[in-house]
């Protein structure tokens, strides 16, 4: 994360760690006038002692910037310099891409040229011809959530689209209710049930009724910015043979010491530059590629081609977790392109208690050896591929110098990286068992959806 910040020095205040208190979440646009910040933020009801800003220009994101409320106000010129001192390379940098010329430092009115930029007229020449797209959302039992989540994914800049709503293994109509009473006039929501619990089996369901020739996915408690569903469709266009995309995924809050650790964890972004990741000229030099496929990006916010989904059977069911790094990793092992795009940006709720962190990063230790099996079972020479990888493998995993564990501080809970331990040694049974006991699964051939009813 870049960052420019005039914080103190003193790692404790009031009792609790510094990098946990507490920041306000804010956007800037450096295309208009930079806004002024406060402190108080009036959703919340509170006032902070710093701040998080995700700055963009002409939308595309640049970076995050970390400033201090020495102050209740922050004008734009109280902390236009510190953008520029972080992120200068970067905004030269899309400037440049847009045929634009460099700039030495950023006014408080803004980067402002009288011509529209090229990025904007491009993503609008897409727009007009941008192919028809489904965006699948599996859910169960979190209507709160859920409701949060809905008006950002029925409000995108996309000329046709629909939403799925995937009510997996429902122990009431809350779902179904929210679904008539508030969206029964919606045309392009549609309402399926699946009656098998499982995160897969629900996104099975809704590649099975899906009718876009993009399949997007996202989460009940991801909120999705206006251009997300554009900004991954169009990335499909950077090659023929782009089977998947995933995108930028940020905090939506950071109020809580186990938000703040699932960062340093490693967090849902991937970073602030587009990448492409194939077996060939894309290929990363880096030990465990492609195996280490949570780099590619995350499951709350990937999309695929619908062929390349139904040619692998969907997601493995068998799969309590990491159905979407399998997914990633069949995508480039398969001899396609992933793309990274951080211009599809959303914003995920993370967990806000340690006991709901804890089951969180158990499950990702789980998901990483349940893949991993699932690969040797699938295809049994990429053991010993696998075999030769294991030393760096559990550099990789253990070391606090590795490129996983260096965002962690010393505040880091030791117990999270034991019970991510317990999940990684667990995951082979947990994905044997699961796979040995699978019911049959749901055909991926089209079927005609149950839309805004009750079932």
């Amino acid at each position: 994360m870049l960052t420019a910040t005039k914080l103190q020095e003193d790692p404790v205040i009031n009792g609790q760690a510094r990098d946990t208190m507490p920041v306000r979440i804010v956007e800037i646009e450096l295309g208009q006038a930079l806004p002024l910040l406060t402190a108080h933020d009036e959703n919340s009801g509170r006032s902070y002692q710093r701040a998080h800003c995700l700055v963009r220009l002409h939308d595309q994101p640049m970076g995050i910037v970390e400033l201090a409320f020495e102050k209740q106000e922050l004008s734009a010129s109280d902390y236009v310099q510190l953008i520029w001192d972080a992120l200068h390379t970067p905004i030269n940098e899309h400037l440049r891409q847009d045929g634009l010329p460099a700039i030495t430092e950023i006014d408080p009115q803004g980067v402002i040229w009288e011509q529209a930029p090229t990025c904007l007229k491009e993503r609008e020449i897409f727009f007009a011809r941008a192919p028809f797209a489904s965006v699948i959302v599996a859910t169960h039992n979190r209507t709160e959530q859920l409701a949060a989540c809905l008006p950002a994914l029925l409000a995108q800049h996309y000329p046709h689209y629909e939403v799925i709503i995937v009510d997996n293994a429902p122990n009431s109509s809350a779902t179904a209710d929210l679904i008539q009473q508030h969206y029964g006039h919606v045309s392009h929501l549609r309402y399926v049930r699946e009656d098998i619990a499982g995160l897969s089996r629900g996104q099975n369901r809704g590649i099975a009724v899906a009718q876009g020739e993009i399949l997007a996915f996202t989460d009940d408690d991801v909120i999705v910015d206006t251009y997300w569903l554009l900004q991954l469709a169009r990335a499909f266009s950077i090659a023929d043979d782009v089977a998947c995309v995933t995108g930028l995924v940020l905090p939506k809050e950071l109020e809580t010491p186990a938000q703040f650790w699932f960062e340093e964890y490693g967090g849902f972004s991937k970073g602030f530059q587009q990448r492409v990741y194939d077996m060939q000229q894309n290929r990363p030099a880096e030990p465990l590629f492609p195996y280490t496929a949570g780099r590619f990006g995350t499951g709350a916010s990937m999309a695929f081609r619908p062929a390349f989904l139904r040619s692998v059977g969907g997601f493995d069911p068998a799969l309590q977790a990491g159905m979407d790094i399998a997914a990633f990793f069949q995508a480039v092992r398969r001899g396609n392109k992933l793309v990274y795009e951080p211009a599809a940006l959303a914003y995920h709720v993370h967990r806000r208690s340690y006991s709901e962190l804890r089951r969180q990063i158990q499950n990702y230790g789980v998901a990483l050896t349940a893949y991993l099996t699932k690969n040797i079972l699938d295809a049994p020479p990429l053991f010993f591929e696998l075999l030769v990888k294991i030393p760096y493998g559990l550099f990789f995993t253990l070391s606090d110098k590795s490129p996983k564990n260096k965002k962690k501080s010393l505040h880091y809970p030791r117990s999270l990286t034991l019970v991510e331990l317990r999940g990684l040694l667990y995951g082979p049974i947990v994905y044997i068992r699961n796979r040995r006991k699978l019911t049959p699964a749901p055909t991926l051939t089209h079927e005609r959806a149950q839309e805004n009813t009750v079932a």
